[in-house]
């Protein structure tokens, strides 16, 4: 019985002492702004979250080495900011907020408690961002699915029911 004992509790201590096979680093930076208006103070906290990580990986080992030195990887970096103004918090991992063209006319994007308004010439429109980081594209005559490129332009993807057809809009971000 207290063979039985310590060899379980061997087994799970071992499984806790695994190599790590990847470096992760987190850092939380915190910024809060005091904005005085006609409406009073208001307490603008701002929280980033950043999550770096590195795979680690070996350089080719010879035979007969015991150590050997890390190849260097690519870092892949999450950043996750949360806005809390008056306590209303709210995640934004980045902020949209710009100028975009799309055949000669300019639309302006503005963040919002929901999401974001697209103001154009003609009209408002919504976009609401979905939980797979696309975002919902609506206005009266238009309901669409569109997401940010990694260039940053606004691609908006229609579905078309008579041509049975999806026609992509990309806005492009203006700088």
């Amino acid at each position: 019985m207290k063979t039985t004992i310590l060899g379980v509790f061997a087994f799970l201590f071992s499984l806790s002492i695994q190599a790590q096979n990847q470096n992760k680093k987190t850092e939380t930076v915190i910024t809060t702004t005091t904005v005085k208006d006609a409406a009073g103070e208001h307490q603008v906290v701002k929280k980033e979250e950043i999550k770096e990580v590195q795979n680690i990986e070996l350089k080719d080992v010879p035979s007969g080495t015991l150590n050997t030195d890390i190849q260097p990887t690519p870092t892949q970096a999450t950043i996750t900011t949360k806005v809390s103004v008056d306590g209303d918090e709210k995640i934004v991992d980045v902020d949209h907020s710009a100028y975009y063209s799309y055949n000669g006319e300019r639309y302006h994007v503005l963040a919002d408690k929901s999401g974001y308004t697209v103001n154009s010439p003609n009209a408002i429109s919504l976009l609401r961002r979905t939980s797979n980081n696309n975002y919902i594209y609506k206005n009266k005559d238009k309901f669409s699915v569109g997401y940010f490129d990694a260039n940053g332009n606004l691609v908006l993807e229609t579905y078309d029911e008579k041509t049975d057809k999806v026609t992509v809009e990309v806005f492009n971000l203006q700088k």
